[in-house]
């Protein structure tokens, strides 16, 4: 039987996953925001040619910046291209910035994009609210998932 996609679902396309943040980060919680991009920032993230592993996001003087973040040039644009790595303005409500300010500042909290997508012609990015992971922690997750994953090859072989 298959599993049926939500209209909102279906018109997502994934342009880059932050695998390494789920990792490093315990992800308390979620939220999506938007970007302030130009033409030729948002031409070369639908090629793909985006990495977000080394971004984080950060509040300053009441907005939200998303800092490290890589966006390749466009090749077709000559003179009018981007800067690959400058600083991009996140798109949210003022009162989940400012719940966002105060979790990181109060509680130690990072900002981390777990994913950046395209959903309705517009770019926008998973941001989550993350704890750092020590390194005891980390070994537990990767014996968990290979627990997990014995445990479903064990079922589908009785099956």
């Amino acid at each position: 039987m298959a599993v049926k996609k939500t209209k909102s679902e279906s018109n997502n396309k994934t342009v880059s996953v932050n695998r390494q943040a789920r990792y490093e980060y315990e992800i308390l919680e979620t939220v999506e925001a938007g970007l302030v991009l130009t033409g030729t920032e948002i031409k070369s993230i639908r090629d793909g040619r985006v990495n977000i592993r080394d971004a984080y996001a950060r509040p300053l003087n009441g907005e939200l910046w998303l800092q490290g973040a890589h966006i390749a040039t466009y090749p077709p644009a000559t003179v009018n291209n981007h800067e690959p790595d400058r600083p991009r303005k996140l798109l949210l409500h003022k009162d989940q910035i400012e719940d966002l300010a105060r979790h990181i500042q109060g509680q130690g909290l990072t900002l981390v994009p777990l994913r950046l997508y395209i959903k309705r012609h517009r770019a926008k990015v998973e941001l989550g609210l993350a704890r750092g992971r020590r390194s005891h922690d980390k070994r537990q997750v990767i014996a968990k998932r290979d627990a997990d994953r014995r445990m479903r090859e064990a079922t589908r072989q009785r099956a």
